[in-house]
């Protein structure tokens, strides 16, 4: 199992950018599929980015090109770079891992087994 501890959420105008980190303990992190998922209020959890061991990327439509997932495996350590907010991605943003990562597309919620606690992210 991999433990999760997210950090680096916060409120932000619209237009502008944060940068969430999530820091990764546990021997398979290096090896894990890994990625950020969040839950809007009154919404069900959806997908947002996931990167695999070796660097392959995946991400939701409403995010592309605006977001990027990346990770630093000697520092354990997952990012997401958010720029051009908007109030739409105002949300509970959790980073979450399992074991492989699933070709071309996002695996669901219910696929990670592995969750940190989350950091709220607020764009007025």
């Amino acid at each position: 199992h991999v433990q999760l501890v997210e950090s680096g959420g916060g409120p932000v105008q619209a237009g502008g950018s944060l940068r969430p980190s999530c820091g990764a303990s546990g021997s398979i992190y290096g090896a894990a599929c890994v990625g950020w998922l969040r839950r809007a209020p009154g919404k069900e959890r959806e997908g947002v980015a996931v990167i695999g061991s070796l660097g392959s990327t995946r991400y939701a439509d409403s995010v592309k090109g605006r977001f990027t997932i990346s990770r630093d495996n000697a520092k354990n350590t997952l990012y997401l770079q958010m720029n051009s907010l908007k109030p739409e991605d105002t949300a509970m943003y959790y980073c979450a891992a399992r074991s492989t990562c699933i070709l071309g597309s996002i695996p669901p919620p219910a696929d990670f087994g592995d969750w940190g606690q989350g950091t709220q992210v607020t764009v007025s």
